[in-house]
């Protein structure tokens, strides 16, 4: 009777109905990192036909590498968020 919401994910805000954006610090030196990136230029669609965003990033003053995965279901409703190489920050503490 009653539809459950899923949860929004609390490391990856979206900023309108195409842009996401993700925070991270590096583990190696807490370097900051912001990633953006949207829908139609970033995003592709995965073997199972669910979409995925991966991205390699270095910090700037470090040179500190990892990479940033982030899984949608067919709705684009984020299903998970990993870093490798990094953690991710809430949202909740963004400054």
């Amino acid at each position: 009777m009653f539809f459950k919401r899923t949860p929004k994910n609390p490391y990856v805000k979206q900023d309108d109905q195409n842009t996401f954006r993700v925070r991270l610090r590096t583990a190696r030196h807490g370097d900051p990192i912001e990633v953006r990136f949207t829908k139609s230029a970033h995003i592709g669609i995965d073997d199972d036909g669910t979409y995925v965003f991966r991205k390699g990033f270095v910090s700037d003053p470090h040179f500190d590498r990892g990479e940033l995965t982030v899984r949608f279901d067919r709705k684009y409703n984020v299903t998970s968020a990993d870093a490798d190489g990094a953690e991710l920050l809430p949202i909740s503490d963004w400054a």
